[in-house]
């Protein structure tokens, strides 16, 4: 069996802060959202990210897709969002094998009067913290670390 590649000081050290960003970034914005609106970050990313697609309404397995989200976990939620008349499922129009998911109009009323202190927690937790060049590095660091994520899970 070969040597583990064990990593050196400067990439132990890189992991261990990437680490606790992962423990305690989602806790803290987790924590934020069902303080101030009584949602789980989830189900705010949920009803954002339909917010801001075409009609309101994206396909389950896309909704999943753009969430980071399983499909199991994702139709858990919009159940939970159903139950709360923010969240439709209908059929396709023109393949009714296909769900979608349509953000009603109370669904865009909870995602428009949570978006504010939601915004502030990031920019306070993330942006403020971070110059312009920062940023950029965030977005290309994270979206390869997201697409190897991705080839590994899908």
């Amino acid at each position: 069996m070969p040597e583990p590649r064990w990593l050196d000081d400067e990439e132990m050290s890189a992991w261990l802060a990437l680490n606790g960003v992962i423990l305690l970034l989602p806790a803290a914005l987790d924590s934020q959202m069902q303080r101030d609106n009584g949602i789980t970050m989830f189900e705010y990313l949920v009803l954002a990210m339909l917010s801001e697609a075409p009609g309101r309404t994206l396909q389950l397995k896309r909704l999943a897709s753009v969430t980071n989200g399983s499909l199991s976990r994702l139709s858990h939620v919009v159940t939970r969002l159903e139950r709360r008349d923010w969240v439709r499922r209908e059929p396709m129009a023109d393949n009714g094998r296909v769900t979608m998911a349509r953000l009603t109009d109370a669904g865009y009323a909870k995602v428009v009067a949570s978006a504010p202190d939601h915004v502030e927690t990031v920019r306070q937790l993330v942006f403020d913290n971070l110059d312009r060049r920062q940023v950029r590095q965030l977005q290309e660091i994270s979206t390869r670390l997201l697409r190897s994520l991705a080839d590994d899970c899908g």
